[in-house]
């Protein structure tokens, strides 16, 4: 596994669960022919989140056909048991929801135990105040634009506050001096990299506002180019 993906900037991260089920193989390799450097796995149970579209067995046999990163994001009614289960896949980031899990020092401990990546992952509505005794031990910590297992939901729009819940963000992490790396989910469009790209958001999951799985390569692509711009590369 590439480690030094975690030290590039304006990465994007592409949901498994907005690609082609029945094509998960092939659009991977699409993926990977890009140069994506990442993949994002997003885990639901159908209580916090109110569908179940990728169980552990789909993840395990996705897991021996590439050597990606995947970045999880653990948005369950009990964090602990699922966060086992993805440690015993072989993941390399894991954010969990900091208002379901009941010991989130002590989760965040287990997963860098195992040598992984962890994090925190925050509803829209929840206040960066939930993050002032835990962010320095983050290695990221995961912004939702829009409420949770709601992408499907033509009316769920990204939410009004995101842009200052944004910039309130990068400014904690600037002001503690940390290498925290910020995630942004829901409703990602390009106009949205190319505003947070360069210097504030690191990772940007790719969902179906700026990745089309009728187009995997070619929309992939474009964010390259997209990212080459922004970086000035």
């Amino acid at each position: 596994m590439n480690n030094e993906v975690w030290n590039k900037k304006c990465l994007l991260s592409p949901s498994l669960i907005c690609l082609d089920m029945m094509n998960l193989s092939g659009q991977i390799k699409q993926i990977e022919q890009a140069g994506i450097e990442m993949l994002h796995v997003d885990i639901l149970d159908g209580h916090f989140s109110p569908s179940m579209p990728l169980g552990f067995e789909t993840v395990k046999q996705l897991r021996t056909i590439t050597d990606l990163p995947f970045e999880c994001h653990v948005m369950t009614e009990n964090p602990e048991y699922f966060v086992d289960e993805l440690l015993d896949i072989g993941v390399q980031q894991i954010v969990f929801h900091i208002e379901t899990a009941k010991h989130i020092d002590g989760l965040i401990n287990k997963i860098h135990s195992k040598g992984v990546r962890a994090g925190v992952a925050l509803k829209p509505a929840t206040s960066l105040h939930e993050l002032e005794y835990i962010i320095y031990k983050c290695d990221a910590v995961l912004l939702m634009q829009i409420n949770p297992g709601y992408a499907s939901v033509k009316g769920e729009a990204r939410v009004q506050y995101a842009d200052q819940k944004i910039k309130e963000l990068r400014k904690m992490i600037n002001d503690y001096n940390l290498d925290t790396k910020i995630i942004l989910d829901g409703r990602v469009s390009i106009e949205t990299i190319k505003d947070y790209g360069k210097d504030i958001v690191d990772i940007f999951v790719g969902g179906t506002t700026c990745l089309s799985k009728d187009n995997i390569l070619g929309t992939a692509r474009k964010f390259m180019n997209i990212r080459k711009d922004i970086l000035g590369e």
